[in-house]
């Protein structure tokens, strides 16, 4: 069974930092492009950082030179740093795993979510 297991989210001051990760269970992990994702209050769920397979990287703009996602396919893991948090960075935070392009249409799962809130 898949199992996507978040941790590393808390309370921040704005200007922190914190780093999050997700262990990925029941997956070839190294044939996925894994993500982060947040939905912050009254929003919708937003793309944060992917990085696929081969190791490309895409961050969304209000990220950008904040936060970096990298993966150790060794441990079955994926991170997101992030540094420099405002008070809009305030959200849950969903790891996503895409299978699609290697192994299945149906090849796409969500972990739990871990909620960061930055706030003096």
């Amino acid at each position: 069974q898949v199992q996507l297991v978040e941790s590393g989210g808390g309370l921040v001051q704005p200007g922190g930092s914190l780093r999050l990760s997700c262990a990925a269970f029941g997956i070839t992990f190294r044939l996925y492009e894994m993500g982060w994702y947040r939905r912050a209050p009254g929003k919708q769920r937003e793309l944060v950082a992917t990085i696929t397979s081969g190791g490309t990287i895409n961050y969304a703009d209000s990220v950008k030179g904040r936060f970096t996602i990298s993966r150790d396919n060794a441990k079955n893991t994926v991170y997101l740093q992030m540094n420099s948090l405002k008070p809009e960075d305030t959200a849950v935070y969903y790891c996503h795993a895409d299978g699609t392009s290697y192994i299945s249409s149906r090849s796409l799962y969500w972990g739990q979510g871990t909620q960061v809130t930055v706030s003096s």
